[in-house]
């Protein structure tokens, strides 16, 4: 598959997917199909706006005309269109379905009607639910989303399933732990608390900070969705995660460590509504079949992160401002305890 588009390309994990394409000379041509929504930016991608493969299409996944043509001109598509911050999902749904789920199906309809080899849906391991202190998710844990962003992801899924079932869509899904890495958005925790705390401002933590995540490095994410894209088997599903579970206040206190900063820059809120405590994921699947391994272990990749955000404070100053900071006071001002 040597043409691909990418929808939600100027996102986070879609930047850098469409970097690791290009960097690794396996594509001929990538689409980025983006609505520049507040989370899409093009500054993303400046370096390879030059790139003769490469072509940024503005535009949304729900409109299906679009989607269709572009669609007619790849070989694959691979879907990272989505708004995915929980804390968002809970004071506003609506957007959350509309995009997640009707612009999902509008690209699957567009995906059917152009015959596409490959649909590679990126999912999240939120869609399973809430674990206890013990176990792992795996691709056929039952799925249980306690949040509106959870629920419109894991609705996502079951059409993504009904289409290869029904239609016969060569579609695939991949569900991974929390990413955190260059490019990520400052409203999610490590790069809140990475750019907050350069600035000398404290951190939020959410009650006690024990609820526990597990993370990979963006780059070993890329690296498994091009696995799948290549040889994932249509209608499975594969669970991806870096086998780094970490409690929120672990996390912040590394990156105190890391930052040289002591716990007086903690400051306690009160818990957001319906906190999943644990999320962590079975990868044996993708490993024994597709043979990927995270390459990251989880200091080094907080490192390289840390000295992203240290190196390009251009980038995230000029996002931390005018709406992005209405919203903050919106949603840990009214919790400070």
């Amino acid at each position: 598959m040597k043409k691909i588009l990418v929808t939600g390309g100027c996102g986070f994990i879609g930047s850098n997917f469409i970097r690791h394409m290009l960097s690794h000379g396996k594509v001929e041509k990538i689409i980025n199909l983006d609505l520049l929504t507040y989370a899409g930016n093009l500054e993303n991608l400046a370096d390879v706006e030059a790139d003769p493969r490469y072509e940024f299409v503005r535009g949304d996944v729900c409109n299906f005309d679009l989607a269709a043509e572009l669609m007619g001109r790849v070989d694959a598509a691979v879907n990272f269109a989505a708004e995915s911050h929980v804390d968002r999902s809970i004071i506003d749904s609506s957007r959350f379905v509309r995009t997640n789920v009707a612009g999902v199906q509008t690209l699957l309809d567009a995906a059917r009607e152009a015959g596409l080899e490959r649909f590679v849906q990126i999912s999240t391991d939120e869609v399973y639910g809430s674990l206890g202190p013990e176990g792992r998710f795996t691709e056929r844990t039952p799925l249980a989303p306690n949040s509106p962003y959870s629920a419109s992801k894991a609705s996502a899924d079951m059409l993504v399933r009904a289409y290869h079932h029904t239609h016969g869509l060569p579609a695939v899904i991949t569900r991974c732990s929390n990413n955190y890495g260059p490019y990520q958005f400052p409203e999610k925790i490590v790069p809140l608390f990475i750019t907050n705390l350069l600035a000398d401002k404290p951190v939020p933590i959410y009650g006690d900070g024990a609820n526990v995540r597990d993370w990979i490095f963006v780059g070993d994410h890329c690296c498994a969705i091009d696995a799948v894209l290549r040889d994932g088997r249509p209608g499975e599903i594969y669970n991806i995660g870096g086998g780094n579970e970490r409690s929120n206040i672990e996390i912040t206190r590394l990156l105190l460590a890391e930052l040289g900063k002591d716990e007086s820059m903690i400051e306690h809120i009160a818990d957001r509504p319906g906190h999943d405590l644990r999320y962590a994921v079975d990868c044996s699947k993708i490993q024994s079949e597709l043979g990927w391994r995270p390459a990251h272990g989880f200091t080094e990749g907080l490192r390289l992160t840390i000295n992203w955000y240290r190196d390009n404070a251009h980038w995230w100053r000029r996002i931390k401002t005018g709406e992005y900071m209405k919203y903050y006071e919106q949603q840990y001002g009214k919790r400070r305890q």
